[in-house]
């Protein structure tokens, strides 16, 4: 049993009550009374409005699963679908033109185009390493992954990959920063003379990209370059295993990369109650505050991972340059959708999550904005909330008034809190600029995510049809559509110089080369930052920005106009032609059912969010609650329209439950599903899929949160 003290009313659960009261608040200037005060003010303000737009989402999808029941076995109508999600509300005017006005916006988001990382804000280690990805090495991320083209050979170090590594990143500085007739490759000397950077006495073609340096002007330690706003720094080192073998003594190319980070308190965790979130609250109080540590073995050697320090330099002129050494931290809220038992209200109910997140996260933030001097987050006083699965502008806006509460009982000069709005909900990309305008005083980002985007245009058109297969739902038009209309309307509405425009995830964390082929594409897009994996793989994916100048697309974009229109957002996904074979059809939800599974047993089982988990065919792909979503929805879907049986879904779950079974043998924490089947994270699994078609936006929140505090009460 959970104990409660009463705080203003409010049934709180008593951890949470002293983490606040000992831990976040103090420092602050907050006193734990009015804080509770506020606290209870915005529960008993918020919640009804929480609760009404709750059920206009449930109220619009009866309308929408009603217009389709009544048209089953025509062809569809896009013309009168339009009319008619018009007629009710969910497609709404489009006003006249605007530009945001966000102020106090950190370059990191502004002006930097480049890598974004999100981390479980519940591991900590992680955490740290996100904030750290700020800087990585070039050498490291070739060296270590399949960037060239093939893994590392087992053993030691292997000098003949090594000199591989160096030639491919000398290509790369050629590249971004040509030398004037002259090639990085036969660099010997590497000096400063009068304010220039000179390479065996060659300046560079743009002299203006040498941004700094360390040490001896005649010989550097280091060299801090600048390209496309992001920074690249040369390692001089004569003592170092690599420098010692090179002509130049370079021995190491440092990349920025990682500008910024989300640290998730929603798709990448698994918070069901006060344990959890005093967990993630407490490691975002040690990040703000910059005493965040963790220590863990690695090698056989005892390590502590802390924040970075910012980078001193001297500049071109020899004056002091300092660059920052951390990415810029976002802290991603839970969406409207979830309340949690950490809390109850006055009326016995649990308060919403999403209150309880913008209340916390932004008291916590405080040690961040108060502090005078030392390493900062964000060195323009604002506080950046990522919120997701918003449906539509009045959610929007309802998130506006949130943070404008908050701000109030907190003494923060309003707008103080920038929002993040992903465009992941179809009510929202269909509404996107009216979304924007809805917060346009603090928008600080918005961002594509086509599985969660693809999990809802499942479960909002569910009885339209069987759906295509996933991989081929990629291919239709709707996608194109959606991620060219989020870039064109973000432009439209001003973002460009004050907001990040976002892309989605590369999901394959293992598979480097491909991410070096395929990722280019979103700074192509004119997307300012795109999320990855990993920190190795943010240094790699940063190589684009410098491919790239993101800036100039966006110019060249903003002028073209924009490139796709509601029309095409609404071309649902559905099987053009039902001509699938029998073994098509198992494969599928073989697929589907192996990833829910394999993702579900680590949630419930041990409380992991996100991870990565092997796929059908054993290849490492990060999972969450997104891709389960889809996943879910998609097997839904098919079993309603009798695609496949009950039975014989029902039978592929306990195949694909022995399959994780395998894959995860070696973990010592691992629970298998078989050959029972009667574990709670196998009856989690399978309520995601039979009983896909009930749960709210086919979300999977409800269902995890449900079996995983079974699992703990047990």
């Amino acid at each position: 049993m959970t104990t409660r003290v009463d705080r203003a009313g409010l049934q709180v659960a008593e951890e949470l009550a002293v983490f606040l009261e000992e831990q976040a608040l103090p420092g602050t200037g907050i006193a734990p009374e009015a804080f509770w005060t506020s606290f209870a003010e915005l529960l008993d303000w918020g919640a009804p409005k929480n609760r009404a737009l709750l059920e206009k989402r449930a109220a619009l999808q009866g309308k929408i699963d009603a217009w389709h029941l009544e048209r089953k076995g025509q062809a569809h109508d896009a013309d009168a679908y339009q009319d008619f999600l018009r007629e009710i509300g969910y497609l709404v005017e489009e006003g006249d033109a605007f530009s945001i006005e966000t102020s106090k916006i950190d370059p990191e988001i502004a002006d930097v185009a480049g890598p974004q990382l999100v981390v479980p804000i519940t591991n900590a280690r992680f955490a740290l390493n996100a904030a750290n990805a700020r800087w990585g090495s070039l050498y490291d991320a070739f060296y270590g992954t399949d960037a060239m083209g093939s893994l590392p050979p087992g053993g030691g170090y292997d000098r003949g990959r090594g000199a591989r590594v160096v030639a491919r990143a000398r290509v790369f500085l050629d590249d971004a920063f040509p030398i004037e007739g002259a090639s990085h490759a036969d660099a010997r000397r590497y000096h400063v003379q009068d304010g220039q950077l000179l390479v065996d006495d060659k300046p560079l073609a743009s002299p203006e990209k040498f941004a700094g340096y360390i040490g001896n002007p005649k010989a550097p330690d280091r060299v801090l370059l600048v390209n496309h706003g992001l920074h690249v720094e040369l390692v001089f080192d004569r003592a170092h295993p690599i420098g010692s073998r090179d002509q130049a003594l370079l021995a190491d190319i440092r990349m920025e990369a990682a500008v910024s980070a989300i640290m998730d308190c929603e798709d990448s965790v698994a918070c069901v109650d006060a344990e959890d979130k005093v967990l993630a609250y407490g490691n975002w109080l040690g990040l703000m505050k910059g005493d965040l540590e963790e220590s863990f073995e690695k090698g056989g050697r005892q390590m502590t991972r802390r924040l970075e320090a910012d980078r001193d330099y001297l500049d071109p002129a020899g004056q002091p340059l300092s660059v920052k050494g951390r990415a810029l931290m976002l802290v991603r809220n839970v969406g409207h959708l979830m309340t949690n038992p950490a809390i109850l209200m006055g009326d016995g109910e649990e308060a919403f999550e999403g209150l309880m997140d913008a209340m916390i996260t932004t008291v916590i933030a405080l040690h961040d904005l108060q502090k005078t001097d030392g390493a900062r987050n964000s060195t323009a006083g604002s506080v950046y909330v990522v919120k997701p699965k918003m449906h539509g502008p009045e959610e929007v806006a309802f998130a506006d008034e949130i943070f404008s509460k908050v701000e109030a009982a907190l003494g923060l000069e309003r707008y103080t809190v920038k929002l993040g709005i992903m465009d992941e909900e179809r009510r929202t990309s269909v509404n996107l600029k009216e979304c924007i305008r809805a917060a346009k005083h603090r928008v600080a980002f918005i961002n594509t995510g086509f599985l969660d985007r693809t999990g809802d245009e499942i479960h909002t058109s569910m009885e339209a049809g069987p759906f295509s297969r996933k991989d081929f739902i990629k291919r239709k038009s709707w996608i194109g559509a959606y991620e060219n209309q989020n870039v064109d309307i973000g432009l439209e509405c001003g973002l460009r110089g004050k907001a990040q425009i976002g892309k989605g995830m590369w999901a394959a964390p293992d598979a480097m080369a491909g991410m070096l082929e395929a990722k280019i594409e979103h700074p192509r897009a004119g997307a300012n930052c795109a999320w990855v994996p990993s920190p190795t793989a943010a240094t790699l994916h940063a190589l684009h920005y410098h491919q790239v100048d993101v800036a100039a697309v966006q110019e060249k974009l903003q002028a073209g106009g924009r490139r796709a229109y509601v029309t095409a957002l609404l071309d649902i996904p559905l099987a053009a032609y039902r001509r699938w074979s029998k073994d098509q059809i198992t494969r599928e939800v073989e697929n589907n059912a192996q990833g829910i599974l394999g993702y579900v047993v680590r949630w419930i089982d041990q409380g992991i969010g996100c991870s990565k988990v092997p796929d059908i065919n054993d290849v490492g792909l990060m999972e969450d609650r997104a891709t389960c979503r889809i996943s879910a929805q998609h097997i839904a879907n098919w079993l309603h329209h009798g695609v496949v049986s009950e039975d014989e879904v029902r039978g592929i779950l306990r195949r694909m439950a022995e399959v994780v079974d395998r894959q995860n043998a070696d973990d010592p924490a691992y629970t298998p599903m078989a050959p029972g089947y009667n574990g709670i994270a196998f009856a989690a699994a399978s309520d995601l899929v039979f009983k896909g078609r009930e749960q709210p936006s086919g979300y999977t929140e409800p269902v995890l949160h449900a079996r995983r505090l079974e699992w703990k009460a047990a």
